[in-house]
């Protein structure tokens, strides 16, 4: 900045030809820029201790108006005193008194202007600063807000899991006391060595709400191999999924709901035996899977969609995890039987263990 000023004063003292020597200009400016910038941490203290604001900001600036005066006098006072030290320009600035009145006169609105401008620089960073502050608390409270939604979604979703698996153990349990009273000890224990292998398969993934299509299918043929035990030669399952979607994510625990409420709705209503087909397919970027009953299927008076706790847990499930892209419909089948298809987005996911499970294009459980 003192070259800059100082190319200025060279280029009056050529218009003028004063036979002042150019090095005079160039060492009272340096001199003034250098004054200055000494001063500058007392105007950056002032504006920090007497910041203006929107209530204050007619007083304030009185305030830094006077300082504004107090630091362009102080400034010509050393830088004065700096220039008949060194005996510059002895033609005009003949003593101290001289040297400070030709001063206030060509710099005095200059170092007041100057304060302004070093005063506006430091709101201007102290503002920017602020503003990045609060962008980053901003982006903070986004992220925990983030977060806080998973958890409650997670929470949500857990309940939900919670309030269904004890449903089944419930009624895996009621089916077990009925084996008892009837008598058929050893189906009985068959049924509690298959109740403690689906629960084994269940507590290992129990933080998981997806897992893949085979090992969603690998619970659901222990379920149903419990509920074989309690139907006998009543029951028939029939399961077909392609090879191809096995690594499917589905909800954990989302189709043993869907196929009890068959059983239930289905088989469990009919005297003569049943069939409950489970198959899986994808269309796109959609993986349908279907549950189908031979029953009497649904009527005025034994509509069950949306009814009971599986469907209408396992539709607030789809809902949390997947929103509107996830669906559950219940609807009579043809010729006869009901149909719950649940509609997924397709995506992979890795198995959560080891444990690998064949299934084929129909796989019988009475074989």
């Amino acid at each position: 900045m003192g070259i800059f000023f100082f190319s200025q004063g060279l280029v009056q003292k050529m218009m003028s030809r004063e036979p002042t020597p150019w090095w005079h200009y160039l060492f009272s400016w340096l001199t003034g820029v250098y004054v200055s910038a000494s001063l500058t941490p007392v105007i950056l203290w002032c504006g920090k201790r007497f910041p203006i604001t929107r209530a204050n900001w007619i007083r304030r600036s009185a305030l830094h108006l006077t300082f504004a005066m107090m630091f362009s006098f102080g400034e010509m006072f050393l830088h004065s005193a700096l220039l008949r030290t060194f005996g510059l320009f002895p033609t005009v600035m003949t003593s101290y008194a001289a040297t400070v009145v030709i001063l206030a006169t060509i710099g005095f609105h200059q170092n007041v202007l100057t304060y302004w401008v070093i005063l506006a620089l430091q709101y201007g960073w102290t503002y920017y600063r602020r503003f990045q502050e609060r962008e980053k608390q901003a982006l903070r409270l986004e992220l925990v807000a983030s977060e806080l939604k998973e958890r409650l979604t997670r929470a949500q979703l857990g309940a939900l899991k919670m309030q269904l698996q004890p449903h089944f153990l419930y009624n895996t349990l009621n089916a077990i006391m009925v084996l008892v009273r009837q008598q058929r000890g050893h189906e009985a224990e068959e049924t509690l060595g298959l109740l403690g292998d689906l629960l084994r398969c269940v507590l290992d993934d129990v933080e998981a709400q997806e897992v893949p299509l085979r090992r969603e299918l690998h619970y659901l043929q222990l379920y149903l191999a419990i509920e074989q035990i309690r139907f006998q030669d009543r029951l028939r399952i029939e399961i077909s999924a392609e090879a191809s979607i096995l690594d499917a994510a589905v909800p954990h625990m989302g189709l043993q709901p869907i196929v009890e409420n068959a059983i239930r709705h289905g088989i469990g209503r009919s005297s003569s035996a049943g069939q409950i087909r489970v198959s899986a397919w994808r269309v796109g970027d959609r993986l349908c899977i279907a549950v189908q009953d031979d029953g009497p299927g649904l009527d005025a008076s034994n509509a069950i969609e949306g009814r009971g706790i599986g469907l209408s847990n396992t539709r607030a499930r789809l809902r949390q995890l997947y929103s509107d892209a996830a669906s559950l419909t219940v609807e009579n089948a043809q010729p006869h039987g009901t149909v719950a298809t649940m509609t997924l987005p397709y995506h992979a996911v890795e198995a959560l263990s080891e444990e690998v499970m064949e299934v084929h294009a129909v796989h019988d459980l009475d074989s």
